[in-house]
């Protein structure tokens, strides 16, 4: 207990100092090698080491500035609308109801989500709460709710059978999202319009009487699995991040050939403003994996996986262990290296659920 609330004390040290310097840095200086995490600029551009959280705080900072270049700004969040929520659907199972729902996340835009309910909890009673996000797929949340025939992706409906109060969106322009109009909405790239998304949904999540807004945590698969990353890094309140095939820097997709990360749904200006070359993108996912620091993160990174090279995961891991040790939570970053290509096999699958019961303090229900 003693060394939790030791880790916590630390975590709520390093959004608090990062929301002081967010007002104080504007615009972090340019990082050219984004290996070297143990080191932040100040705004004359003088290079000193990261040796304390508040030290780390700065550089997280100037992560988040980064990653913000090439996505587009965060939304402002000071008005939000009623989320209006309506059920359009019902299913009753074993222990949870699954509904179909639809809410307003901003302005103009609804977002349907499958959300599974445990069935037979006490009055007052509180559980945790997973948000996952669903992978390359036409039919969106239905692929992570169970209802395509990938059972390796139907980690949502994992997650309710153990207990959870589950949250399953559909990503824009993927299940009932599928028309989305990237070229008019006020995004400039689809991956942030994708975290704005989930920063909803997580609020939806919190709002929830059922719900406790301190055991909250995202899972994801490819699509989904970078996907938890990114709202993992901008939304504090998720407390395990797990992704599956999701990442690996940028020199090591394919080869340094960045396109694939270039279209509409993801982000354009890695394209049109940093002309493909990875050496100018303003953040990689060294820096991603450290800023989820001390939170807990599970990557499931098969050997085989022909989309996320293994090689560049262990590098990042390696550099991001640093900001893991130097904050107190060297077992928080959990890594599996499974003989496998782009999947998530079952026996990875329940040792992240493991993981993420152990982080959230929750007892699994048993239904199989």
């Amino acid at each position: 207990m003693k060394c939790m609330q030791a880790l916590l004390a630390v975590y709520i040290g390093v959004v608090w100092a990062c929301n002081v310097i967010a007002q104080e840095v504007p615009l972090a200086a340019q990082y050219t090698d984004h290996k070297r995490l143990l080191v932040y600029r100040n705004a004359d551009g003088r290079e000193h080491p990261v040796k304390t959280a508040a030290d780390w705080a700065r550089r997280r900072q100037h992560i988040l500035d980064g990653m913000q270049r090439a996505m587009g700004k965060l939304p402002d969040r000071k008005s939000l609308l009623p989320f209006d929520v309506k059920v359009l659907e019902r299913v009753k199972s074993e222990g949870f109801e699954r509904r179909k729902i639809s809410m307003v996340v901003e302005k103009g835009a609804r977002l349907n989500s499958y959300l599974f309910v445990p069935t037979g909890l006490k009055n007052g009673s509180k559980v945790a709460a997973m948000l996952a996000l669903h992978p390359t797929h036409p039919m969106g949340k239905g692929d992570t709710a169970g209802l395509s025939a990938r059972k390796n992706r139907s980690y949502g409906l994992e997650l309710a059978e153990r207990g959870y109060v589950v949250l399953v969106p559909d990503y824009p322009s993927f299940g009932d999202d599928k028309d989305y109009d990237f070229e008019n909405d006020r995004y400039v790239s689809g991956t942030m319009k994708g975290i704005f998304n989930h920063v909803r949904c997580v609020d939806y999540l919190c709002s929830l009487d059922m719900v406790d807004r301190e055991r909250i945590g995202v899972i994801g698969h490819s699509l989904g699995g970078h996907n938890a990353m990114f709202v993992g890094v901008f939304d504090t309140r998720l407390n395990v991040i797990v992704s599956s095939c999701g990442w690996t820097p940028f020199h090591d997709y394919y080869g340094g050939n960045i396109a694939g990360w270039t279209s509409d749904r993801y982000m354009p200006r890695l394209r049109d403003a940093y002309k493909l070359d990875a050496d100018l993108v303003p953040f990689d996912f060294y820096e991603v994996v450290a800023a989820l620091a001390p939170r807990a993160f599970f990557s499931n990174s098969p050997l085989h996986d022909d989309n996320f090279d293994v090689n560049g995961v262990r590098k990042a891991v390696r550099a991001a262990a640093k900001v893991y040790r130097l904050l107190g939570a060297a077992e928080r970053l959990q890594v599996r290296y499974p003989d496998a290509g782009h999947d998530f096999p079952p026996e990875v699958r329940e040792e992240a659920y493991r993981f993420i019961d152990q982080t959230l303090r929750h007892t699994p229900r048993r239904l199989r």
